[in-house]
């Protein structure tokens, strides 16, 4: 009898230990029988970025410094001049490269003002057309979209990027309602073409290090889910990590059928920070491996890699701003540049060296095997007026982006 009872008490304990370690570990979210998205961004195209399209910027003159105040400056010509830009960045041949590169995916930024408009706003409207031309010439090439709302009324991050450079008002007075309609207009225009439309991404880069409300955020995901699964039961959803570790939104909207098409879009670069410039490019790719391992591996939800780029450098024209400089060549806020830069601040790929060429690959590879360890990543960006180290059409014509992408010279992460 006594042994009997031993038996149960060391079973019961057994059992208990094994339900706590069980506990303990991040239930991961099921990615067997989600495709791997291989993709890339199609910046500065329905959203303006001053590095992207330096020339656009210099034509507005000083005040422009994002597409607020270049629609401010242009007024009655910033409709004509946009619309020339929609026509000629972007086209039917630009998807078709994309899809033969072996790419899977697009990810299509846009800004509130094309759908859902504030009054007494300087913006206009017309991008709406684009982005249908857009998921058009997708379905033709074979491939799927992700579209990304990228700027919030108020801005929600305070970069040229959001549509408005300065302050983050998001969040206050109406416009987290505003954002939502934006969502829900994009909702009702876009949720039933899921043979194209992986997911809407509710909303880019809401910086929460800046001073964006977590909780806040949070409720506002809530109210675009519900939004989305209104519009459709089985659309894809994606949510910034706002600058915050991937795991820490692990369990964050569980009870949803396991996570079921919630997508959790992280951005990784390792430029905008003094000690990050400063690695070589072994650092840089032993870096980029270990968040694969250590972050990327441990989120719950499909996690993707919405950003990321080949820069080891700020160099970019306007990079961090309109009249900003650089951290590399040390004119970030007023320096006087040192000429560290190069070819990297206003150049092409084709005149880099061979030197500069297989860094900037050993690099991409290291990125291309990290990002693995989710569900996938699209490179920012698709094409530029100037900035190497960013243009994925240049890189892939010069053989620095690999063809086909799982092709190593450098070893990636192994």
């Amino acid at each position: 009898m006594v042994r009997l009872e031993l038996y149960r008490l060391v079973c019961a304990i057994f059992f208990f230990a094994w339900v706590f370690l069980v506990s303990a570990v991040p239930v991961l979210a099921p990615r067997d029988d989600k495709e791997s998205m291989h993709g890339v961004n199609l910046g500065g195209w329905l959203v303006l970025e001053p590095w992207i399209t330096p020339s656009l910027f210099e034509e507005a003159g000083e005040a422009a410094v994002d597409e607020y105040t270049w629609s401010k400056t242009l007024a009655g010509n910033a409709k004509s001049r946009l619309t020339k830009h929609w026509d000629s960045w972007i086209s039917s041949a630009d998807f078709e490269q994309i899809a033969a590169a072996g790419l899977t995916h697009v990810r299509i930024p846009i800004g509130y003002w094309a759908v859902a408009p504030v009054d007494g706003e300087p913006y206009v409207q017309g991008q709406i057309d684009y982005l249908d031309k857009a998921i058009g010439w997708a379905r033709d090439s074979n491939l799927k979209v992700i579209v990304d709302l990228h700027g919030a009324p108020g801005s929600q991050n305070g970069f040229d990027n959001s549509g408005r450079r300065g302050p983050i008002n998001w969040q206050k007075g109406d416009t987290v309602k505003q954002t939502l309609r934006a969502i829900r207009a994009l909702a009702a225009r876009y949720a039933h073409q899921t043979d194209v439309v992986t997911a809407i991404e509710l909303l880019n880069e809401p910086f929460v290090p800046g001073g964006v409300d977590l909780d806040a955020l949070k409720q506002f995901y809530y109210d675009g889910f519900g939004i989305m699964r209104e519009a459709n039961e089985n659309m894809g959803i994606a949510i910034s990590d706002a600058f915050q570790p991937p795991d820490s939104w692990n369990g964050f909207m569980a009870a949803y059928n396991n996570f079921h098409n919630i997508y959790l879009d992280t951005h990784h670069y390792q430029v905008f920070d003094d000690a990050l410039l400063a690695l070589n490019t072994d650092q840089h790719a032993n870096s980029v491996c270990s968040f694969g391992r250590e972050k990327l591996a441990l989120a719950d939800k499909w996690t993707f890699v919405g950003e990321w780029s080949a820069a080891r450098t700020d160099c970019a024209k306007y990079l961090n701003g309109r009249g900003v400089g650089s951290r590399f060549d040390g004119s970030f806020h007023g320096g006087a540049p040192s000429g560290a830069c190069g070819l990297n601040a206003y150049g092409s790929v084709k005149e880099l060296s061979a030197g500069q060429k297989m860094e900037m690959r050993r690099y991409i590879e290291a990125q291309l095997d990290a990002f693995e360890h989710g569900v996938g990543w699209f490179f920012w960006t698709w094409k530029t007026e100037g900035a190497p180290e960013w243009d994925m059409q240049e890189l892939l014509e010069e053989g620095v982006f690999p063809q086909p992408l799982w092709d190593r010279k450098f070893g990636g992460c192994g």
